[in-house]
């Protein structure tokens, strides 16, 4: 069963960094894997983030582009979301997903495993 935990949320004054971190375990091809972020702040719907696909290929949401960055280490079965200049409209609950179809073609929607989530807060 494919289980992915994440860390790093906290709280963060604006202007400020913080990366996320995202271990998947039960994945043992997490390098043929397309994996993403997403957050959900109160009262709105779940928002794209970023992802990279299985190749390291990166994509992102227009309110994040040029402030936050998605890598993985396929080695650690890890994926990490930097996150700077960081806006009290990023106040939210950010989750890791995970496309368990291998060596897919990106998509913003095909997403098949989610984590927990973890919380960002920004203070103005």
């Amino acid at each position: 069963q494919v289980q992915l935990v994440e860390s790093g949320g906290g709280l963060v004054q604006a202007g400020g960094s913080l990366r996320l971190s995202c271990a998947a375990s039960g994945l043992t091809t997490f390098n043929r894997h397309n994996m993403g972020w997403f957050r959900q702040a109160p009262g709105k719907e779940r928002e794209f983030v970023a992802g990279i696909d299985w190749s390291g290929g990166t994509y992102y949401g227009d309110s994040v582009k040029g402030r936050f960055t998605i890598s993985r280490d396929n080695a650690k079965n890890t994926v990490y979301l930097q996150m700077n200049s960081l806006k009290p409209e990023d106040t939210a609950v950010y989750y890791c997903a995970a496309n368990l179809a291998a060596y897919s073609t990106f998509s913003e929607q095909r997403y098949n495993a989610w984590g927990q989530g973890t919380q960002v807060t920004v203070s103005s």
